[in-house]
């Protein structure tokens, strides 16, 4: 009988990096990762903290596109963070392994604990996240690891942009994607530490309800919040994503703020 294979290499960027990820359990890194990372749009040295990074996907695809990011991964699954290390090992990883660090943290400690797991204050220039999105009514799943990954708390997005924005320097870019139904909470949680948020709804098809949204947002602005024009993923009749998707989702561009040269 075959041995039972309970991970996988997988390769994002069209092969420019690897990761290795659980198979069968857990919560495996794909498209939305892609799109996280391509918020940050910063040709210029940068710091940048994923937090929940799971085996980091979305950290590693920034490092993938911009040679000047600094990357650190903040995880707090044991098993996670054991995934992330052994990814940066990959003999593929090789070009970029050198600026991205792994650390295990509670991304919603505060005060001391935090600084002293890594999360430092006005340390950051950019923050991104991809939070747990499944409603506590949502279906439960037996996989422990996956559970840990998806579940929502109602305090969530409060606990973890409170951390975004004590660990960003001011000015500093929080980028984020989640549920649309999501968005009361994270307007709320910006309250007064965020501004200029710009949300971008994400349709399947034309003519689909959004599925996610992304959404960035300044430390300490005061600008208004926009909604910018939707991201379609597939042409009506195919499965094949859209180029201005596929362009983001391996790397190709970064998806640049409306106020990325005028920020208030």
């Amino acid at each position: 009988m075959a041995a039972t294979v309970s991970e996988t290499v997988d390769a994002f960027h069209r092969g420019r990096f690897q990761i290795l990820q659980p198979k069968g359990r857990g919560h495996r890194a794909g498209m939305d990762a892609m799109l996280l990372a391509s918020l940050v749009a910063d040709e210029t040295p940068c710091r940048v903290a994923d937090l929940g990074a799971g085996a980091g996907a979305a950290g590693m695809a920034v490092a993938s596109r911009l040679e000047k990011a600094d990357v650190t991964l903040f995880e707090f699954s044991s098993e996670m963070v054991d995934f992330a290390h052994r990814s940066l090992l990959l003999a593929a990883n090789a070009a970029l392994a050198n600026r991205i660090r792994v650390k295990q943290a509670d991304v919603t400690l505060r005060a001391d604990a935090r600084r002293e797991a890594g999360l430092l204050d006005n340390h950051f220039h950019h923050v991104i996240m991809n939070p747990p999105y499944n409603d506590a009514s949502d279906r439960k799943t037996p996989d422990v690891l996956k559970a840990a990954a998806h579940a929502m708390t109602d305090d969530l997005f409060e606990n973890w942009l409170r951390t975004a924005a004590a660990i960003l320097v001011p000015g500093g870019q929080l980028s984020l994607i989640a549920r649309p139904q999501s968005i009361a909470d994270i307007i709320t949680a910006c309250g007064r530490r965020f501004g200029g948020l710009e949300i971008t709804l994400i349709h399947p098809r034309s003519g689909e309800d959004a599925v996610r949204m992304l959404v960035t947002a300044i430390k300490g602005s005061r600008a208004r919040l926009t909604f910018r024009a939707p991201l379609t993923m597939h042409a009506d009749d195919s499965h094949a994503f859209l180029q201005a998707v596929d362009d983001l989702s391996n790397g190709r561009f970064g998806y640049r703020r409306n106020d990325a040269r005028n920020r208030t």
